[in-house]
């Protein structure tokens, strides 16, 4: 291979990561300036696909608010009535049913919550 070919391989391979990186920058990029004064971009660093675990914890401990406040505004005996009726139900209501059970940390949550609501 001559000098001329790997020189232009050389910088065919240099584009192309040039390309790479720009397409990475578009979606988001930090900067950063080196001890130098040299600013340099990098791209965010992104995790797809992932659900992230404070994401489920806030997903449930809003459920179980959730849960809390209706039991809270309705009362205890009416939120069982209204359970009992979905668990009569067809599968999907039975699986409500099933999901909205009162249980230990909706009982204190209504319990703390039931003086806030009146």
């Amino acid at each position: 291979m001559s000098d001329v070919a790997k020189s232009y391989k050389a910088f065919d391979k240099r584009l192309k990561g040039i390309a790479k990186r720009r397409t990475r920058l578009e979606s988001g990029y930090k900067s950063q300036v080196t001890k130098d004064g040299l600013i340099i971009f990098r791209p965010h660093r992104r995790a797809r696909g992932r659900v992230s675990l404070r994401g489920i914890i806030y997903l449930v401990v809003g459920f179980f608010v959730f849960k809390g406040m209706i039991m809270a505004h309705i009362g205890g005996t009416i939120y069982q009535q209204r359970v009992d009726a979905l668990m009569e139900g067809t599968i999907v209501e039975q699986a409500g049913g099933l999901v909205m059970q009162p249980d230990v940390v909706t009982k204190t949550i209504a319990t703390q919550l039931r003086p806030l609501l009146k």
